[in-house]
């Protein structure tokens, strides 16, 4: 039977790349949010043309619109053993959508792991990034140095560090992020579908927190 896991965390907290790698090990789809609007933008579908009309004016794309991306992307092949969405719910009233949704298809969420971190430790992962001007590359001053200060292993073009990166500006989406999620979390408690992770580990330790709590489902 098909099931489905919703990874909530932090930005910074490592939630996509634990998406990708739980993903892969357990067969599932991998429904990003954020990727599912690019590549409808990128392609010009109906939706994409709907949200991008939104995002030009600086607007929120409306739920529906979302949750109709959602639906089409439950519909493709790769999702019939379930999926991890990462992303998506962002608050209860989402959640909600997206459980009527997942009945439409006869299958709910099995399982939300909340990974967790202290701000400090967040702000020292994001704000340590570096990105490439040309193909976007990235890199950390602290965990992942360039072999050149400012410039990308990779293609040679310059670093520099994107706004939404720079520390003042991380505290802000920790802090949005906290505020806004908080409910969502009490929202899945309720169901009894949480399971609280410590995000400030090694890569491989998180994983296999992740794939124990999805073991015992």
């Amino acid at each position: 039977m098909a099931s489905f896991v919703i990874l909530l965390g932090p930005p910074g907290v490592g939630k996509g790349t634990q998406a990708k790698i739980i993903a892969e090990k357990t067969r599932r789809a991998h429904i990003s949010s954020g990727d599912l609007f690019r590549e409808n933008i990128k392609n010009q579908t109906d939706l994409g043309k709907k949200a991008k009309a939104y995002l030009d004016k600086g607007e929120l794309v409306p739920d529906d619109v979302t949750i109709d991306m959602i639906r089409d992307r439950l519909r493709q092949p790769d999702c019939q053993a379930g999926a991890i969405l990462d992303g998506f719910p962002r608050t209860p009233a989402q959640a909600e959508a997206l459980d009527a949704l997942l009945m439409d298809f006869r299958v709910q969420v099995d399982l939300v792991p909340n990974l967790t971190a202290p701000a400090s430790v967040l702000v020292d992962r994001i704000g340590g990034r570096l990105t490439c001007r040309a193909h976007s590359h990235v890199f950390h001053s602290k965990y992942d140095p360039p072999k050149v200060p400012g410039k990308c292993d990779l293609d040679g073009s310059d670093l520099y560090q994107r706004e939404d990166d720079k520390p003042e500006t991380v505290q802000r989406r920790i802090q949005v992020y906290m505020e806004q999620t908080a409910p969502l979390i009490e929202y899945y408690r309720h169901q009894g579908k949480i399971v609280e992770v410590d995000g400030t580990r090694e890569v491989n330790d998180v994983t296999s927190d992740l794939m124990d709590a999805l073991q015992k489902v």
